[in-house]
């Protein structure tokens, strides 16, 4: 959690949006929950952290297994305990009570958003290319929307316990409803779709696609599976998750010339509309979906091109590794120093 921690304050540093950084989380497994259960343990969870969180100290938002639903039982308490309606303190929230249009999908989106600029660098695009992407939460869902949006074909995603391989392409209406509105297993999707399977014990990532994106958790895909992928034909990994690839395969990779994005430059699209939630918040002003994909789409391309230069200054074209490690930290740094930090 710590390392989660430090590495978001060098993502929200790519972002060039005005954010510190921080992670924190609980050790509550909401699975098989009611409503009831997650809607109680939200409000103790926020009965302490609301002395330590607000829109000028610190502003929590959603992740593995904190959705719209947990934002919404946590700031409930909050303005309950504060008597404020300070509706910068968390992001992430429900359209009706402050939230921005874009957010949900904006980790997903972004992330498809770097895939195509990276692709773009090597003269290819995404139209007619196969994916696969793991996890099917927020960030893998919006992720298969954007990249079915962009011509190209999703045909494998997960849970945490299964993943379907589906030839024909994810059917994204039905895995919408099996896992955001039934919250269902994607076992749930094979049994529902003709044609579509649940892959063996070799899992997600055995599956020959052109693009993968894991989007699930961390350290979800190992050196075997980047073995898999290159046998395959991979042209370009790219991080939905907070480091879901391991280092050996990173390293592996980038010895096969696959084009890889890591997670603090690709998967930053959430903070950043986090921020631009933010901006709207402080100026009561609610921005269309158009408009604010247009700034996730124009803060997407400015980490890819801000990234590939370093790599390309620092001697390593084509880097992301490099180059997104260089530019945050150089941004962190540098303001640590003008402040009088060291």
């Amino acid at each position: 959690m710590k390392f989660l921690g430090f590495e978001q304050t060098f993502k929200n540093a790519l972002t060039g949006m005005p954010l510190g950084g921080g992670k924190g989380g609980a050790d509550f497994d909401p699975k098989g929950r009611s409503d009831g259960e997650v809607m109680r343990f939200c409000q103790s969870f926020m009965t302490e952290l609301y002395r330590h969180i607000g829109e000028y100290t610190d502003i929590p938002a959603g992740d593995i297994g904190v959705g719209s639903r947990e934002i919404g039982y946590l700031f409930g308490q909050f303005k309950r305990i504060t008597n404020r309606y300070e509706s910068g303190a968390l992001t992430g929230k429900g359209l009706s009570w402050g939230g921005a249009l874009v957010r949900t999908e904006a980790t997903g989106y972004g992330a498809v958003i770097f895939a195509t600029e990276m692709l773009a660098m090597r003269g290819q695009s995404i139209e007619g290319m196969t994916c696969s992407v793991s996890g099917s939460g927020n960030v893998a869902i919006y992720a298969i929307e954007k990249i079915h949006q962009l011509g190209g074909k999703v045909v494998a995603c997960s849970d945490s316990c299964d993943a379907v391989h589906d030839p024909d392409g994810i059917d994204l209406d039905l895995l919408k409803r099996i896992k955001l509105t039934e919250r269902g297993r994607i076992t749930d999707y094979a049994a529902e779709r003709p044609g579509a399977a649940v892959i063996d014990d070799k899992g997600i990532w055995s599956v020959p696609v052109d693009l993968a994106f894991p989007c699930a958790t961390q350290n979800e895909l190992h050196e075997l599976d980047a073995k898999r992928l290159v046998a395959n034909g991979v042209q370009a990994v790219v991080e939905g998750a907070n480091m879901p690839t391991t280092p050996d395969a990173i390293a592996l990779l980038a010895d096969s010339n696959v084009a890889f994005g890591p997670a603090k430059a690709a998967n930053a699209g959430g903070v950043a509309t986090s921020a631009l939630e933010m901006q709207q918040n402080a100026s009561r002003d609610a921005w269309s979906f158009k408009y604010t994909e247009a700034r996730l789409t124009d803060i997407m391309k400015s980490i890819h091109r801000t990234c590939y230069e370093a790599s390309i200054e620092y001697g390593d074209p084509g880097n992301y590794v490099l180059g997104a490690n260089v530019v945050g930290f150089l941004k962190v740094s540098l303001a640590m120093v003008a402040m009088g930090v060291v």
